[in-house]
């Protein structure tokens, strides 16, 4: 089996079982907490209704209603501002859910906006990426040579240290802004930064959501764009150096194979039904068309020369059944007769046949 179906076979392997043990901590984790909270939530329904005097169809109206008017607590979500904080989570991959088109022609509009924007906004992450990591490759050999380190090139572990560092200092200084403006604790917004700067995007936390900030507060609403486009950069940076180096080495695999196979090739001469390789074996009847009339030669087949001037290897040719009537072979001494007087010739002897 190849390496790189057997790559690919434990990939698979590896990700349902990282899924398996997932979701088995996740409902050891969460499980308990969400059925204490919905019996907390079932009954403050019915101690309101029992005080209120209100009937189940006006509560699920009521409830209905505060569901709906929640989005418009950040002002006009589809103004020019909140339109932009849109697109951007649409382009990014975000996706929270805080708001959402209602219009047949909002949500058509957003498939073909999202089908150009998120390969457009993928590139453009992903060269931003390459060109960080080139500006940190920059900075540590200047650092090296400052240091007089022996090693000045900018080894992939070092990026990988860099980018990591920048990453990090990233979420926690934006953390301390949106703990700050949101009211958030410092560890929910380093929770909401982790998850926008991946693009999970649950949507759980979403910055300006409250306080009518996207009309309000238009320096917050710029830090906040930013803070996605810049964090996202930093991201893809990482993406770069971590994943794709992972995906690729498939194709580095099957290119070496190739390689490898071209090499071999390159180092092997054919005969006619017979293949000699670089290491001077012979293949008979392995390749062509013509394997099934190619036969190796028999004792009277051989040449008479027994001198070294010629390989000692045993070719295979095809039998002419017309080679009879050439001459026979004269032996070595009778091509390269000596100087002097002539000497008369050898019989010759006709019990030898010549083969092509």
């Amino acid at each position: 089996m190849k390496k790189q179906n057997v790559r690919t076979l434990s990939l698979i392997v590896c990700t349902f079982t990282y899924l398996l043990i997932g979701a088995a901590v996740f409902d050891s984790l969460e499980s308990k907490t969400e059925a204490k909270r919905k019996e907390v939530l079932q009954e403050i329904e019915s101690i309101i209704k029992r005080k209120y005097n209100i009937s189940d169809d006006d509560f699920k109206i009521m409830e209905t209603i505060v569901l709906k008017s929640e989005p418009h607590r950040a002002g006009r979500q589809w103004k020019f501002a909140g339109a932009f904080y849109y697109a951007t989570t649409v382009l990014t991959t975000i996706g929270y859910g805080h708001s959402t088109p209602s219009t047949v022609g909002g949500k058509l509009f957003t498939m073909c906006y999202a089908m150009i924007g998120i390969p457009l906004g993928l590139v453009m992450f992903q060269s931003i990426g390459e060109r960080v990591n080139r500006l940190s490759s920059v900075i540590i050999r200047s650092v090296k040579s400052s240091l007089d380190c022996r090693q000045k090139e900018a080894s992939e572990l070092d990026l990988i240290c860099v980018v990591t560092t920048l990453s990090s200092l990233t979420i926690a200084g934006g953390a301390a802004a949106f703990s700050r403006y949101e009211g958030w604790t410092y560890f929910d917004s380093v929770y909401y930064c982790f998850i926008t700067l991946t693009t999970i995007g649950f949507g759980d936390m979403v910055a300006l959501q409250k306080d009518s900030a996207l009309s309000d507060k238009p320096e917050y609403v710029m830090f906040a764009l930013i803070f996605i486009l810049f964090g996202l950069a930093i991201v893809a940076a990482s993406l770069n150096l971590l994943v794709l180096r992972f995906v690729t080495m498939n194709t580095e695999d099957e290119r070496r194979d190739e390689a490898q196979a071209m090499q071999a090739l390159a180092g092997a001469v054919r005969l006619e039904g017979d293949v000699i390789t670089a290491n001077g074996s012979i293949l008979s009847g392995q390749l062509g068309h013509h394997c099934t009339e190619t036969t190796s030669l028999d004792a009277d087949d051989q040449s008479v020369c027994s001198c070294s001037c010629f390989p000692t290897h045993r070719y295979s040719g095809r039998r002419s059944s017309t080679a009879k009537h050439l001459l026979p072979i004269l032996p070595m001494h009778e091509l390269h007769p000596p100087q002097g007087p002539l000497v008369p010739s050898p019989a010759i002897y006709t019990s030898h046949r010549a083969s092509i």
